[in-house]
């Protein structure tokens, strides 16, 4: 074999491997920061760390302020959406000055905070985010939008969306 033939053939080995080494999976450290209790409106999650603990809750313990001071924050999942978006729930998200986060919901945080809303009125908004968050202390108003990794479903990329999201409550309760 001569010396062109090495190449061309050693060039079509690496065009056919190299596409195999990209990833759709990411491989991120675990929340390491204080232990956080979040309410949750539908299932718990699958999660690698060991000190978030989550309890379940109803829409009715969310109509209830004083309750929601044992929580550092409220995940409300995919199937319970459209009630979430219900006008009676918006002063809430915007008084309770603890973070929400919709799992799941490409509508952003619009239809849970505008009263005149409700969740099918509004558009898909974002197809890339995997959860939404939302938080109100005062006037000061933050959102969040969380992507998987390479748009990719897969358990790994839904824990690390799940880690930065425990990174995210507990950034706000250290300010």
């Amino acid at each position: 074999m001569n010396k062109f033939s090495t190449i061309l053939l050693l060039l079509l080995f690496m065009l056919c491997v190299l596409p195999g080494c990209t990833s759709d999976v990411i491989d991120t450290p675990e929340y390491k920061g204080k232990h956080i209790v979040i309410g949750i409106i539908g299932e718990p999650p699958t999660i690698r760390e060991g000190n978030v603990s989550f309890k379940k809750m109803t829409f009715t313990q969310l109509k209830d302020l004083h309750s929601l001071s044992e929580y550092d924050a409220v995940f409300i999942t995919k199937e319970n959406l459209p009630e979430a978006a219900g006008q009676e729930y918006a002063k809430i998200y915007k008084s309770a000055r603890l973070p929400f986060f919709f799992i799941q919901s490409k509508k952003s945080y619009l239809p849970f905070t505008d009263e005149e809303l409700s969740y099918d009125e509004v558009p898909d908004l974002s197809s890339d985010t995997y959860a939404t968050g939302f938080f109100q202390n005062h006037n000061k108003i933050q959102h969040w939008g969380y992507g998987l990794y390479n748009d990719k479903l897969s358990s790994s990329n839904i824990e690390d969306v799940y880690t930065r999201i425990f990174e995210t409550i507990e950034s706000i309760a250290s300010t």
